[in-house]
């Protein structure tokens, strides 16, 4: 099932757009490095478009390392014009990710993750990956959509990674994958007391501080997808 797939094409391009309004901007104005943007009200306001598409268009240019978000000051222009200039022409040239991409991406990532997971977990942490895990076998036993509830079970084993880097990767792949997940083909013949018990083992690894034996739970989870995405190449 593919979920807003339509209504998410037109986000994106309504974000770049915004984002090649922002740089025009910039442009006109001749800025430099440490040099502040107007406010978001102002840019709303100039390109006729919503204050939180401009918002969403300054995040993205942020998580790039292209505009820098100040405290009580705004938001600066974070590198040179020129380096600025490219980074925007590949970025609005990039295509969306397809579905086969995210989820390479995604698994590669989650078995570095869990690792450190499970050497680095707190009590805390714990108790949130149980948590999720719980929701997950409520929906996963009454055979109802668990799609997003796996999903927050694996964010928060990323949390407990205590990577900061490696949580931004997992909440950037997530969206998307959520609305291009086949669920009907990938998960085709799931049993509920299988898929809860390699949840189960993973959560178990990550509390016991095993750090190769939570790398390997993980690839027994993931073998089934990793089996699907080869039959797609």
């Amino acid at each position: 099932m593919k979920i807003s797939l339509i209504d998410q094409q037109a986000n994106r391009v309504l974000q770049n757009e915004v984002i090649c309004k922002i740089r025009d901007l910039i442009n006109t104005r001749n800025l430099e490095r440490g040099d502040k943007l107007p406010s978001e009200r102002m840019m709303s306001e100039k390109f006729m478009v919503k204050r939180n598409h401009v918002r969403e268009a300054i995040r993205k240019l942020e998580f790039y390392g292209m505009l820098k978000s100040v405290s009580q000051s705004g938001t600066i222009l974070a590198i040179g014009l020129t380096g600025f200039n490219g980074m925007v022409d590949e970025i609005v040239s990039m295509d969306a990710p397809a579905f086969k991409e995210l989820v390479e991406t995604r698994i590669s990532l989650e078995l570095e993750m869990v690792g450190l997971a499970a050497a680095r977990r707190s009590t805390a942490d714990l108790e949130k990956i149980k948590n999720a895990l719980e929701a997950f076998k409520v929906k996963m036993a009454r055979g109802e959509d668990y799609l997003e509830e796996d999903l927050l079970f694996h964010l928060a084993i990323a949390k407990a990674s205590k990577n900061s880097t490696m949580v931004s990767l997992m909440l950037l792949l997530t969206p998307p994958i959520l609305s291009t997940y086949e669920r009907e083909t990938v998960c085709e013949g799931d049993e509920a007391k299988s898929e809860i018990k390699k949840h189960e083992d993973v959560y178990l690894a990550i509390k016991s501080g095993d750090s190769e034996q939570a790398t390997e739970m993980m690839k027994k989870h993931f073998f089934k997808l990793s089996e699907y995405l080869k039959s797609r190449d």
